[in-house]
């Protein structure tokens, strides 16, 4: 295990003044340490793989970008307990039979306030596939409901 540990120090200090610099050139300043310190500890844990790649460096760079990527969690803002929306009442059920991406779209964008691109980081979609989920579904609740425009 002390061999292991000694390669990993030599593998460390030969590849940390690189990875550092490439990854400055990508992050903000201040989330450098944080993705060294994510991609080393990923190093260390995979090490038998790790070890045996061609461009280790490299590929702890892919790492360190993923592991520093800021995601939303998915918890949706509390209601705004002043503000009482008045809808319509077939409006729940007409939204539930809307499809899951397109339901979730308008959900986020109509009923939370989310922006489509915010939207579309939560999904996993482009915003492009946000507004074609958005305008699809509002067609449909405007022909489950009768409203014309």
């Amino acid at each position: 295990m002390e061999e292991i540990a000694e390669e990993f120090d030599v593998f460390v200090s030969r590849v940390e003044p690189g990875l550092r610099r490439a990854l400055a050139g990508h992050l903000p300043l201040d989330a450098v340490a944080d993705a060294l310190s994510e991609a080393f500890a990923y190093a260390w844990e995979h090490w038998d793989s790790v070890s045996a790649l061609e461009n280790p460096g490299g590929y702890l760079f892919r790492v360190a970008q993923s592991k520093s990527r800021q995601r939303m969690d998915g918890v949706l803002p509390a209601p705004d307990p002043s503000r009482v929306p008045d809808f319509e009442p077939s409006l729940a059920t007409a939204v539930r039979s809307l499809p899951a991406r397109q339901r979730t779209a308008v959900w986020l964008v109509h009923g939370c306030g989310w922006t489509s691109i915010e939207a579309a980081t939560a999904m996993g979609i482009s915003a492009s596939a946000v507004a074609t989920h958005l305008a699809r579904a509002m067609a449909q609740l405007r022909a489950h409901l009768g409203v014309t425009t």
